[in-house]
């Protein structure tokens, strides 16, 4: 596991971002952990995470001309890495899209830079790859070119149909990377080092047996 994805899940736990027991999820499933980016609420988290995103993106050689946060979780998400590409020398355009268009005032549903050039999705995560989708068309309608997406966590479970995950089939639809901070693979490998994930790990070894993604 690399150290920024080690500080990510420190976070994660620190924030009560992500939590383990039993969570029915949207998709039905029950699962023994649960993440909710929601709770990076604080300048403090935001500044933690923002590097991680940061470090990720970097290792993963991606080129790329601007961010775009969709809403509502990629527009903080987006915001934090913006912060922290500046504070590391590279001053990149940001934008969001607004769920519901302006008829007022600046009008539209695009708020902040002109999409442009190679465009990099910051989210949370990817469920059904509804937001990305919908943000790809974004994009290519203002005339910018996506480049690839940017996840917190990839949870590497299939989706309803098929053995790919909902990650894997936006990158395989789209053609695009999908770069995840960390995923299920590093959250077992921190069961072993922290005894309040150790608690939980046969459960999320049982959980990937059942409802994991092909690698």
């Amino acid at each position: 596991m690399l150290d920024y994805q080690r500080r990510f899940l420190d976070l994660a736990l620190a924030r009560n971002v992500l939590r383990f027991g039993e969570f029915t999820l949207k998709s039905g499933r029950t699962s023994p952990y649960f993440f909710n980016a929601g709770l990076f609420d604080s300048g403090a988290a935001l500044a933690t995470l923002g590097a991680c995103y940061a470090d990720a993106l970097t290792t993963s050689g991606l080129a790329f001309d601007m961010l775009f946060g969709p809403a509502y979780k990629g527009i903080p998400l987006a915001t934090a890495l913006s912060v922290t590409l500046a504070t590391r020398g590279r001053d990149v355009p940001v934008a969001f899209n607004r769920k519901e268009a302006k008829a007022h005032g600046e009008g539209g549903s695009l708020i902040g830079a002109k999409i442009a050039g190679r465009v990099l999705i910051v989210d949370d995560v990817i469920t059904a790859g509804t937001a990305i989708r919908e943000s790809l068309e974004i994009i290519r309608a203002a005339g910018g070119e996506p480049c690839g997406v940017l996840i917190a966590l990839d949870r590497q479970e299939r989706g309803q149909t098929g053995s790919r995950s909902a990650a894997q089939e936006v990158a395989a639809e789209f053609a695009l990377p999908v770069i995840a901070v960390a995923g299920l693979n590093e959250l077992l490998h921190l069961a072993d080092e922290r005894p309040e994930v150790a608690a939980y790990k046969d459960a999320l070894v049982a959980y990937r047996s059942r409802y994991g993604s092909e690698p």
